[in-house]
């Protein structure tokens, strides 16, 4: 049975020694790419405008940043009714999404927990409230 990895390492060994070098190439091109290119650095990736930071320069970022957690903190410790979220009423987010809805039209009818409306309102006009009436429910039921 043949082998065709030992068959491909003779014959680069053959190449490699008979052409110093080249045959590799033909062999395995994959080899012989970018080997003359240098080494790409840290500045090749930051934007032109800045230049590559010293240690102490990032070392003094470190200290700024960690600074400003510690502030922040403090901040949140001895004021935490600023950072408290502020409960949402359901039923004034509910009318505020019905308001916003640029997909209603005329006739349109809208459920919500305090009943049936139907938008009578007008495209061409900002939505108001009124804009809503009750739909009456049928006698008898």
């Amino acid at each position: 049975m043949l082998n065709i990895g030992a068959l491909r390492s003779a014959l680069l060994g053959v190449l490699v020694g008979t052409s110093g070098g080249l045959g590799a190439c033909l062999v395995d091109p994959m080899s012989c790419l970018a080997q003359d290119e240098p080494e790409p650095s840290i500045n090749d990736y930051l934007p032109s405008s800045e230049a590559e930071l010293t240690r102490d320069q990032w070392r003094q970022r470190i200290e700024d940043a960690r600074q400003r957690a510690r502030e922040v903190s403090r901040e949140r410790r001895e004021h935490p009714e600023l950072y408290k979220p502020v409960p949402e009423d359901p039923d004034l987010v509910a009318t505020e999404r019905i308001l916003n809805d640029e997909s209603l039209q005329r006739g349109d009818i809208v459920t919500t927990k305090k009943g049936m409306f139907i938008y009578q309102g007008r495209t061409d006009q900002p939505r108001r409230e009124q804009d809503f009436v009750p739909v009456a429910p049928k006698p008898g039921r």
